[in-house]
């Protein structure tokens, strides 16, 4: 395979993307070509806020393509349209032979939560210390234990035990939350989520690790439960405040992550009619914040 690389400004930057898929580029992907250096720009906002803007001012893209010709001839056809005023080509370069599913697997490795409980990749196999495990590979949907706001979760899931409680896990993603309160012994766990694919990441990742609990969009969720989980975001935390707090038993446990550490005083302000939140984890920069309803 061979590597076409372009230097182009942020307003060109979508415009080559789409002529670069038109000439069958196997892939496409683009890097701030001043990372590293005096000029970098910072692109990401905060977790749940709009990026400040687009694009970088100087972005690099880089095509893949399946032989050499099919890449200087991409070249050439670009160089040759107005709107790569402006742009350069970089050049075009051989990429190496590898082995993408070992090198992508490679990067993720089992996942410490306690010294006995750990997230294990189906290709890798459990650390000797390990008496509870979940068997979790990344996928389409949030949660596959690398994040703090995953870890603290599933940290005080191992810590408080699940014995014989109802527990809804909402916003569950891969599901691995509401898997983690049924391996620690939740009598019966609902999860739900917004995103149809959420639901069948959890159904499929629950039957894998013979996790038995229920999936399904938010509406499924009723009644009171003894422990509520949510893994969020700060924002979406605060607006369902009423409904999350509504949904745990008098005496149970309201669980929340997804929260920057200093947004803890908004959502114990959200919070307040409802419960009282006390931070009680913290990773990173992430908390925890927990309440007895």
């Amino acid at each position: 395979m061979f590597e076409l690389r372009l230097l182009c400004p942020e307003d060109r930057v979508e415009t080559l993307c789409e002529a670069l898929d038109a000439l069958e580029a196997l892939s496409v992907s683009v890097e701030d070509a001043d990372a590293q250096t005096d000029a970098e720009q910072a692109l990401f906002g905060e977790p749940g806020m709009p990026p400040p803007k687009e694009g970088w001012q100087r972005s690099r893209i880089l095509a893949l393509f399946a032989d050499e010709p099919l890449a200087r001839e991409a070249a050439a056809l670009l160089a040759a349209q107005d709107f790569f005023t402006g742009c350069t080509v970089m050049g075009v370069h051989p990429v190496p032979d590898q082995d993408w599913v070992r090198l992508t697997q490679s990067q993720f490795t089992p996942v410490e939560i306690t010294p006995d409980f750990w997230i294990v990749p189906t290709w890798h196999e459990p650390p000797a210390q390990a008496r509870q495990l979940i068997r979790l590979d990344p996928g389409l949907a949030f949660g596959t234990g690398t994040h703090p706001t995953t870890r603290m979760c599933l940290r005080w899931i191992a810590r408080h035990g699940m014995q014989g409680q109802r527990v809804l896990d909402y916003g569950c993603g891969s599901g691995i939350l509401a898997i983690g309160a049924a391996l620690y012994g939740a009598a019966s766990v609902d999860a739900v989520d917004i995103d149809p694919a959420a639901v069948v990441a959890t159904r499929d990742n629950a039957t894998a690790n013979q996790a038995p609990l229920n999936a399904g969009l938010p509406e499924m969720a009723r009644g009171e439960y003894q422990t509520v989980l949510a893994n969020i975001l700060a924002t979406p935390l605060k607006v369902l405040a009423p409904l999350l707090c509504g949904h745990v038993q008098a005496g149970g446990s309201l669980v929340l992550a997804g929260i920057l550490a200093r947004q803890a005083d908004e959502l114990k302000a959200a919070y307040a009619p409802y419960a009282q939140l006390v931070v009680s984890d913290t990773e990173d920069g992430w908390i925890l914040m927990t309440a007895t309803v």
